[in-house]
């Protein structure tokens, strides 16, 4: 079997569109082509969600991450783009392992926003950052045209403390290694899908978004050496493990039975004709660890509050060609690829 060819960037006559920013294919291109070329270092090249700093004397060394908020709309069920704005970089410097010590932000509001709606998201943020324990302790605030900014967009940016003598990153995966997810998957993505498309549900659909930091402290506790961990935002489950099979070296086989899905996300993504692998999450973290520590991290998992639902997902294989693949309830096997364009623009 062959990869897709994928053709190179024209930098001279191509156009920025929306699959640029969907997590998936065309997104790791951009990076890989423009950005990483352009700024090329090896912070960058590691190509985690994080970049971990040389350590400026004996003990914990210093990460970095930041993450843009343009969700559409600003308010959904289970949260707003002000309690994500926190989670999205606290569980970023979560999943490199680090402890998350400080949030910058950044917003651009458009001329007109209502006044009541910019101190309800402010509040949302506030009560989000104290709960996760990390202030946020300097920002920038910028205004634009009425037209040209939708509303609000916030930027947040944290540091955070990593122990001295942890390892963890997408290039850590191993042959034989488990895989698991931590709850249920794209209930994020399908609480903004149906928040827009107006539709109702016996049940409804809340976004999972939520501070991972603690979950992970918790995994660590039980399972020092995990090899990887990573929050599957846009592109789902699905990309975030191209991702890692890419940076790893290695192939992926799933148990689409394992796979956690609600029923309510299930059925919303069979009306919309999604694939819930492909869905955003932003509270939901993918951890992959050795087979030998595989029952103490999914006990770790489940004894939180974050990880009830979790569960073993598959199994990290020798792959050549980095493919992650998935046996099917009726006993075949497909390919689980990349994302291609822009499955739910604005989630996150």
């Amino acid at each position: 079997m062959k990869a897709n060819y994928v053709r190179p960037l024209d930098l001279k006559r191509g156009a920025i569109d929306l699959g640029h920013g969907a997590g998936g294919r065309a997104m790791a291109q951009l990076v890989s082509e423009l950005f990483a070329r352009a700024f090329a270092n090896d912070f960058l090249a590691r190509g985690d969600d994080g970049a971990v700093m040389p350590a400026l004397g004996p003990g914990e060394r210093l990460v970095m991450a930041t993450d843009a908020h343009v969700v559409s709309p600003l308010f959904f069920p289970g949260g707003d783009i002000g309690c994500l704005s926190v989670h999205g970089t606290v569980n970023d410097l979560a999943v490199m392992g680090a402890r998350p010590l400080y949030l910058a932000a950044s917003f651009i509001l458009e001329e007109g926003f209502p006044l009541a709606e910019l101190a309800r998201i402010v509040e949302s943020m506030a009560a989000a950052s104290r709960a996760a324990g990390v202030p946020v302790v300097t920002g920038d605030t910028k205004v634009v045209e009425q037209g040209k900014g939708d509303g609000v967009f916030i930027t947040t940016t944290g540091v955070g403390a990593l122990p001295a003598g942890r390892e963890v990153g997408g290039a850590n995966a191993r042959p034989g290694d488990a895989i698991f997810v931590s709850g249920t998957l794209g209930d994020h993505g399908m609480a903004i899908m149906a928040q827009r498309e107006s539709l109702a549900f016996e049940s409804e659909i809340v976004s999972d978004s939520a501070a991972l930091h603690g979950l992970v402290a918790a995994l660590f506790e039980a399972v020092p050496g995990i090899h990887v961990l990573r929050d599957p935002t846009r592109g789902g489950l699905a990309t975030t493990l191209n991702e890692i099979a890419a940076q790893s070296g290695v192939g992926m086989e799933l148990e689409e039975s394992a796979i956690p899905v609600s029923p309510q996300v299930d059925a919303a993504c069979e009306l919309l004709g999604l694939d819930p692998l492909y869905v955003a999450n932003e509270g939901k973290l993918i951890a992959i660890c050795a087979d030998a520590d595989a029952e103490r991290l999914l006990a770790a998992m489940r004894a939180h509050p974050l990880g009830t639902n979790a569960a073993r997902i598959g199994t990290v294989t020798a792959d050549p060609h980095h493919f992650v693949q998935i046996r099917t309830g009726f006993g075949g096997r497909r390919m689980v690829d990349w994302l291609s364009g822009e499955q739910l623009p604005r989630i996150c």
